[in-house]
């Protein structure tokens, strides 16, 4: 069976690598959603933490022999660390002045990020097996599914319905809204919310490295992996509306198909089709398609 004369089996293979990667643009701009729309920081090192993230998942395994599921646990909680270093010591000088001076700052840890990893790694890349209990495919019958990237899809949905669950739907979720919103009504009953701001920056954190550990497998690790994925992320989050969690979910998971639909009907524009579309929506409808006209 032909679907507008490709073959059914390559047509589905396209759609479920367009998912993948629309898991990977929804994780991302989740963590971008999350530190925007509750600190106001445009956090450019969001995809230095993802390569981060990667490499402890691949050093965890190269150097201490930990496996898959232990680096999974371990390099959220190490790059969430490294989030509340960053936090408590630079970003927290900057909430009340301009955010581009966030968005500056940030860009350059990035930058320093990426070159500290290409001076002791290389640009050649590693490679991080897929977990053996993870390996081979499902045939459904009207296709192949690999068994990892069936796993990559449901995690990320697990995490980022997870986390929108935390933010909008209970009462830690009302107390970081209200702490962003009117941080000394917030102190006054009590809650530290300078500490409620750095463990938001260090979730963030955390879920940039989730996803780099989940892409562990499937792509090289590189240290220019963050750079080359975090421009099309920005327009994720800028198409689903800046600080909208739910937007930044289903927007990733749309375009990463829309994404692989491209690539297979037209190929040559599947690089730029995301910007497009960020173009479109941007002179509709300025706040994005779920963000909130001010």
């Amino acid at each position: 069976m032909d679907i507008f004369g490709i073959p059914l089996q390559a047509f589905l293979g396209q759609l479920t690598l367009g998912l993948v990667n629309g898991s990977f643009y929804a994780m991302l701009s989740l963590g971008l959603a999350v530190i925007f729309g509750l600190l106001g920081i445009v956090n450019f090192a969001h995809g230095a933490l993802y390569m981060i993230g990667a490499y402890v998942a691949w050093g965890s395994l190269e150097y201490f022999g930990l496996n898959y599921w232990a680096a999974l646990a371990l390099a959220p909680l190490v790059v969430g660390v490294l989030g509340m270093l960053i936090e408590r010591t630079l970003l927290k000088r900057l909430y009340k002045i301009d955010p581009i001076y966030g968005l500056l700052l940030t860009f350059g840890l990035a930058l320093i990020a990426e070159g500290l990893f290409r001076d002791q790694f290389g640009v050649s890349g590693q490679q991080y097996p897929v977990p053996e209990s993870l390996q081979g495919a499902t045939n459904l019958g009207f296709m192949v599914l690999p068994n990892y990237r069936a796993f990559v899809v449901l995690a990320s949905l697990v995490v980022c319905f997870g986390t929108w669950f935390v933010i909008e739907r209970t009462r830690l979720g009302s107390y970081l809204r209200a702490g962003t919103e009117n941080p000394a009504l917030v102190q006054a009953f009590g809650i530290n919310v300078p500490m409620m701001v750095m463990l938001t920056y260090a979730a963030g954190a955390g879920l940039a490295a989730i996803a780099g550990v989940l892409a562990a497998p499937i792509i090289q690790i590189t240290p220019l992996m963050g750079s080359n994925l975090i421009i099309v992320v920005f327009a994720v989050v800028v198409i689903g509306g800046m600080g909208s969690i739910m937007g930044s979910i289903l927007t990733g998971l749309v375009l990463g198909l829309v994404e692989g639909l491209t690539k297979v009907f037209y190929p040559e524009a599947s690089n730029i089709v995301v910007f497009v579309i960020m173009a479109i929506v941007l002179v509709l409808r300025p706040a994005g398609l779920f963000g909130k006209e001010k």
